[in-house]
């Protein structure tokens, strides 16, 4: 985190409307995948960012450290996503059944279904790292700052998380073969 950063998080922390603003603009999306990560539904994960964004501004004088602000908006956003979790009852998948030229249709209701327990069943950390890179993007050291870990912690934490989900998708997948 270079020196510009870290004032724009003390600014925003001593109630710079026009510096957290800013770290809005910067972190919105971060935010959204990792409600979306947690959720799988875009319109609550929109409303985790809300959520995340009016509770921070009313408790950002919390942060004692600036250079941890982009990871409390992280946590922020998960507890909230959490809280959304707990309350949410279960919402049918939609059926659908893709042709492919030469191959018998497959009905994508199972595969999602199956990728969806995949995602869910993984913990929270590692659904988090997992969403930020591969869905949203994000290098390394984005992630990191973003959910306060080191380099190999979050690389050990892909790992594990891509090792799970490949192993509760290899039937699927095999069945699509």
């Amino acid at each position: 985190m270079d020196a510009s950063e870290r004032e724009q998080y003390r600014a925003a922390i001593h109630g710079d409307r026009e510096a957290f603003e800013m770290i809005i603009r910067t972190h919105s999306r971060t935010l959204f995948a990792i409600g979306y990560g947690i959720l799988q539904n875009r319109e609550e994960a929109e409303d985790v960012v809300q959520d995340a964004l009016v509770k921070a501004w009313k408790t950002r004088w919390r942060v004692r450290e600036p250079e941890k602000f982009p990871a409390w908006l992280a946590a922020i956003a998960r507890h909230r996503a959490h809280d959304v979790l707990r309350r949410r009852r279960t919402v049918p998948f939609a059926h659908e059944t893709v042709e492919i030229s030469g191959m018998e249709p497959i009905d994508t209701t199972a595969v999602d279904q199956q990728l969806h327990s995949a995602l869910a069943a993984l913990p929270e950390l590692h659904r988090a790292a997992l969403t930020l890179r591969y869905f949203e993007e994000m290098d390394y050291r984005s992630i990191e700052n973003t959910l306060g870990l080191t380099n190999g912690a979050l690389r050990g934490i892909l790992g594990r998380a891509l090792a799970s989900m490949r192993k509760q998708l290899r039937p699927a997948l095999v069945s699509m073969d």
